[in-house]
C-alpha cells in the first residue's frame, strides 16, 4: 500500500492480506497508519487497487467510502490500462501482473521479463512495441518453504537467507541453500528459455524477496520494490476523468 502527492510517492507499507477483515478493520488500520507518518484520512482524494484476493474487495470498497468518501477504483475489465493484453483470454491475467507490465514498460521500455517474487513466483513479459505477451506462474518461495516445513517433520524453519556455501554442512544451511540457489537456478532457467523465444530481453525482479533471489541470479538485471504502486498510480492517471 502506498501514498502518493501527485507523483511522489510519500509512503509506503507492506501488510499481510487478511480474507477475514471487515471494512471497519481495514479502514481503522488504514487510518493508523496514515497518522503514524502525521498524514489525515482527510488527505485522500482517490483510491486505487490491483486485488487479487476477491474476498477483501467488498471490505475495501466498504472502507474507502465509509472512511475515505471515495469509492475505490479497481484495476480489471474495462479499466484503460494503455497496454494490449495478448492473452487468450485476458480478463484470467491478474491485476498484478498487469500493472507490473505497464509500469514496467513505461519506466524502462520493451522487450521485457518481469518476475514477481509474491506468493506465486510470476513472470511477465512485455514486447518491444508494450504489449502484454504473457508469461509463467510458479509457486512463490514462501509457500513453497511452508510446506516443506509441513510435510517433512524433521525439517525446522529456518530464515530466509543466503547460506555460506551451497554445500550446506547442517540442516538449516542445506535447507537455505535449496531455497535460495534453487529459486535463483529456476529464474534463470525460465528466463533463459523466453529469451530464446523472445530475443534479448531486460530482466527486472520486484516483491518482498526480490533483493534476495537477485543476488544470486545471473538473468535478474535490476530490482525495483515500488513497481507494482508506480503501476497504480499510471493506471490512475490513465483513468482520472
Amino acid at each position: 500500500m502506498g501514498l502518493f502527492k501527485d507523483r511522489e510517492l510519500v509512503a509506503h507499507w507492506r501488510l499481510t492480506s487478511r480474507r477475514e477483515w471487515t471494512a471497519d478493520e481495514f479502514g481503522l488500520l488504514v487510518k493508523q497508519l496514515l497518522a503514524d507518518r502525521g498524514l489525515e484520512a482527510g488527505s485522500v482524494r482517490d483510491i486505487v487497487v490491483a486485488s487479487v484476493v476477491p474476498p477483501l474487495n467488498p471490505a475495501i470498497e466498504g472502507a474507502g467510502t465509509a472512511y475515505f468518501g471515495c469509492r475505490p477504483l479497481f484495476v480489471g475489465p474495462g479499466v484503460k490500462t494503455g497496454m494490449p493484453i495478448r492473452y487468450d483470454n485476458p480478463r484470467e491475467v491478474g491485476a498484478d501482473r498487469i500493472i507490473n507490465a505497464v509500469a514496467g514498460y513505461e519506466l524502462y521500455g520493451g522487450p521485457l521479463i518481469i518476475v514477481d517474487f509474491g506468493t506465486a513466483t510470476t513472470f511477465d513479459v512485455v514486447s518491444a512495441h508494450g504489449e502484454y505477451l504473457g508469461g509463467a506462474i510458479a509457486p512463490g518461495i514462501a509457500i513453497s518453504c511452508e510446506a516443506l516445513f509441513a510435510r517433512a517433520a524433521k525439517l525446522p524453519r529456518v530464515e530466509l537467507a543466503r547460506p555460506p556455501s551451497v554445500i550446506g554442512k547442517n540442516t538449516a544451511h542445506s535447507m537455505q541453500a535449496g531455497i535460495v540457489f534453487g529459486f535463483a537456478g529456476m529464474v534463470d532457467a525460465v528466463v533463459g528459455r523466453i529469451r530464446a523465444e523472445i530475443g534479448n530481453a531486460f530482466v527486472l525482479a520486484t516483491g518482498g524477496l526480490a533483493e534476495l533471489i537477485a543476488r544470486e541470479s545471473a538473468a535478474i538485471q535490476k530490482v525495483d520494490q515500488l513497481l507494482t504502486l508506480t503501476g497504480l498510480r499510471i493506471v490512475y492517471e490513465r483513468n482520472r476523468a
